[in-house]
């Protein structure tokens, strides 16, 4: 009965346009003041564990090294050195956008960053060289999502706060279906562009290939600071990521030039800003959990499923359908901490490894983000092109059917997920 209520009262409160943060929050601690023999002043004392969670202060570094890093024109550098590689093949330009997500993604750790950093120069240039604008807001907008499933992500984060995983861990498993995705994708655009006959850039000399990797390379090695950096031992990922801001800051201020010291604070406080409106969605979210968590939910789902005999195929079936579900309508952070409580005791039960489930959640809240009405990365990809959101919908889908089939893939082959952390030793 308690359950139903958090349930239903949080989806009235959504239906009828609250905030999701407010939802999450009004709905569980309405439930203690109703139902709850615990007293009204545990709700502060959990709203305030949130700040004891040290992997979350991760989060917040994250998001800076990102701000640093877009408006420093790292992204732009990054973009050259992509079209240097790649930009003479059939569709190069699509390609090339591709790549430049991936290595943004794997210093930002957010998917609408990557789309706004990389969308905003990328489709222009697409336009200019004759494609057609849809295609280029479709590729950009689905290839932005790999900004959470390529290490660092925010998303893997705040999942292994959940569930009190390894982050490192997690951050390793995500490479390789990472790089799977952006791979499947640019051969998608291959064939597509063959069959359009899409333009293609001049092939790079070496010396122009060399000096876009050079331009590039102080971006570029952020990545090998932060993953070295952690698979090394030499620092934590919440290390790892205030050492990425404060790099990303020296490279923005005093390598490249593109920024001023009196731009600083505007930085600062637009960083801030995104920071305390994601930790208010996970607050109220952990308060969410603790309701779930004081009426004995997870254990009464993971009774349930092992009496019903599900087994762990139909089980992950069943995970991969809830949160598609969820992805269309909330934001992944509150997603993952609601679900993964839920879930996670059940995986562990089945025999599925917590570090696959958490890739599987990652990758389904990837494709959350490009599916309508709350998809984000649809928002931002519109008010970067200019497109309506629905032509921006219409460019995006049929790029959605391949991450579909991805998800499925890496759903049940757990061997993409686990390969590169077991192969690390990392078990």
């Amino acid at each position: 009965m308690t359950v139903l209520f958090l349930f239903l009262l949080l989806f009235l409160l959504m239906f009828i346009g609250v905030p999701i943060a407010v939802s999450l929050g009004l709905a569980g601690s309405l439930t203690i003041i109703l139902f709850s023999p615990d007293s009204v002043r545990s709700l502060a004392i959990k709203l305030f564990e949130t700040s004891e969670h040290y992997t979350l202060l991760a989060i917040p570094f994250f998001l800076l090294a990102g701000a640093f890093m877009t408006t420093g024109g790292v992204a732009r550098r990054l973009i050259d050195f992509a079209n240097a590689c790649v930009g003479h093949i059939r569709g190069g330009l699509a390609i090339a956008a591709v790549l430049a997500c991936m290595l943004f993604a794997a210093l930002s750790g957010s998917s609408p960053a990557t789309v706004a950093a990389v969308g905003s120069i990328a489709i222009a240039g697409m336009v200019r060289s004759g494609y057609p604008q849809e295609f280029g807001a479709g590729i950009v907008c689905n290839a932005g999502t790999l900004g959470i499933l390529i290490p660092p992500s925010i998303v893997m984060v705040v999942y292994a706060a959940a569930t009190e995983t390894s982050v490192g861990k997690l951050f390793m498993a995500g490479v390789v279906p990472g790089i799977m995705l952006g791979v499947v994708l640019m051969i998608a655009i291959y064939v597509v562009a063959v069959k359009k006959n899409l333009p293609a850039l001049p092939r790079a000399t070496l010396r122009e290939w060399l000096g876009a990797a050079r331009k590039a390379i102080w971006g570029l090695l952020l990545m090998v600071i932060i993953l070295g950096g952690i698979y090394s031992g030499m620092f934590t990922p919440t290390e790892a990521a205030a050492v990425a801001a404060v790099y990303s800051a020296f490279i923005a201020l005093f390598v490249y030039k593109d920024m001023r010291v009196s731009e600083v604070p505007k930085v600062l406080l637009e960083s801030a800003k995104l920071s305390i409106m994601l930790m208010f969605i996970i607050a109220n979210a952990m308060l969410f959990a603790h309701v779930l968590t004081t009426e004995q939910l997870p254990q009464q789902i993971t009774a349930w499923v092992l009496e019903a005999g599900l087994t762990p195929i139909a089980f992950l079936l069943v995970v991969n359908l809830v949160l598609l579900i969820a992805g269309a309508f909330m934001e992944p952070s509150a997603i993952i901490l609601i679900l993964a409580p839920i879930l996670f005791p059940i995986a562990v039960r089945l025999g599925i490894d917590p570090i696959h489930l958490g890739i599987i959640m990652v990758v389904n809240l990837e494709i959350g983000l490009v599916t309508p009405p709350v998809g984000l990365n649809l928002f931002v990809t519109s008010a970067v092109t200019g497109l309506p959101v629905t032509g921006t919908i219409r460019a995006a889908m049929p790029w959605l059917m391949l991450l579909l089939a991805f998800l499925l893939l890496v759903t049940y082959v757990p061997w993409i997920s686990l390969a590169l952390p077991e192969w690390l030793g990392m078990s």
